[in-house]
């Protein structure tokens, strides 16, 4: 049904797989058998209901009209299923869907010959469409306007431009940084959806349909256990049933429940609200370190050991969604929140005074500025 072209090269899976943990968003190694388990129709599609009540209402006016979907634009948060919703689009408009991504696509032949292998009305799903070369973002104007590409022959002043004619294709992007793309690919796209996390009892459907899929039993224990401790990704949900899957093998009776959830969460120290030993260490350190705040991020990873990118990339926006760390012009700080589930007092404190207590530059000048306005009115 789907034809997948390459997806990444090998600096782009390294990028994917760099970051090996149980938590992570990215794809992992061990997911890659997730393709064969992904839902095929909306009726094993859980969450994500506004998204799919668009869609659902357009796939159903195209096919009545016998036309082509138009364009879709998915963003979000990685692990939210974009790459499941086009291939459920696909199926639901009954055409192949064919793969890629944008780092693969390195020349505009490339994409000149995806595009002219394409049938009446299929899909071309393009992930991480953000990543597309300038010069071959340039052939999809037209592809996605027209249904035609333009093609130079020849070089110099005998060179001569011919426009092939292209079925009537859609074109589904996929994208964790819709900032990134540019104005004129953007506005080409009909529709643009935006992916949201999901909810606990979203998260206890889908791992109820996995765990049948996986054979492994799961009561309702063991899902609230998990869909809690997953931040609302899908991916990470999948990935934790999987780990607990073999603590059920060994420690109990093929049943996912609390006292397997426990024991296997322990071990990789995930805690309630799906926080890691490194999530905790970036807190702790800032709590006891630098009273909280604010931090500069190379200051923070010197003390942590962690490198910055990773820190600001990996660690701190799912700890920023959830309220646990603020960034400020200063430097980040943690916030009470942060504080109470470390258990640590929260440190009250002027907002004018840095974390070691020291006035700042910035303080002194403001300092100087009030008394003289004060002198002034004197």
């Amino acid at each position: 049904m789907y034809e997948f072209e390459s997806l990444m090269d090998h600096d782009e899976m390294d990028d994917h797989f760099d970051e090996e943990r149980v938590l992570s968003r990215k794809a992992l190694r061990e997911d890659s058998e997730e393709p064969q388990l992904r839902p095929a129709r909306w009726g094993e599609y859980f969450g994500q209901e506004r998204v799919k009540a668009n869609l659902g209402i357009a796939i159903e006016a195209a096919n009545a009209r016998g036309e082509s979907l138009d364009h879709v634009l998915l963003y979000g948060p990685p692990g939210l299923g974009k790459t499941t919703l086009a291939g459920i689009i696909a199926n639901e408009l009954g055409v192949e869907m064919r793969i890629t991504s944008g780092p693969a696509i390195e020349r505009q032949g490339d994409l000149a010959a995806i595009l002219t292998n394409l049938g009446e009305r299929d899909v071309l799903f393009i992930d991480e469409i953000h990543r597309l070369n300038r010069t071959v973002e340039e052939v999809l104007y037209p592809a996605m306007e027209d249904y035609a590409l333009d093609i130079m022959i020849g070089k110099g002043p005998s060179a001569r431009s011919i426009r092939l004619d292209l079925p009537r294709f859609t074109l589904i992007g996929a994208t964790t940084r819709a900032g990134l793309l540019t104005s004129p690919l953007r506005d080409r796209f009909g529709m643009i959806q935006r992916l949201e996390l999901y909810t606990p009892e979203e998260i206890a459907q889908i791992l109820k349909r996995y765990a049948a899929l996986l054979g492994v039993g799961i009561d309702g224990d063991g899902l609230r256990e998990l869909s809690m401790r997953c931040r609302g990704t899908p991916r990470v949900a999948i990935r934790l049933l999987r780990r607990m899957r073999d603590y059920a093998q060994i420690h109990g009776d093929n049943i996912v429940n609390r006292e397997i959830c426990e024991m296997g969460l322990s071990a990789f120290e995930i805690d309630a609200i799906g926080l890691d030993g490194n999530d905790r260490l970036i807190m702790r350190v800032m709590a006891e370190m630098y009273d909280g705040g604010p931090v500069g991020l190379d200051t923070l990873a010197a003390s942590t050991g962690e490198d910055p990118v990773t820190i600001e990339d990996i660690y701190e926006p799912y700890l920023m969604q959830i309220g646990f760390i603020a960034k400020t012009p200063r430097g980040r700080i943690l916030t009470r929140g942060g504080f109470e589930h470390l258990g640590i007092p929260y440190i009250e404190r002027d907002a004018r005074i840095g974390a070691t207590g020291q006035m700042t530059l910035q303080d002194i000048l403001d300092g100087e500025v009030r008394d003289r306005k004060g002198d002034q009115e004197a």
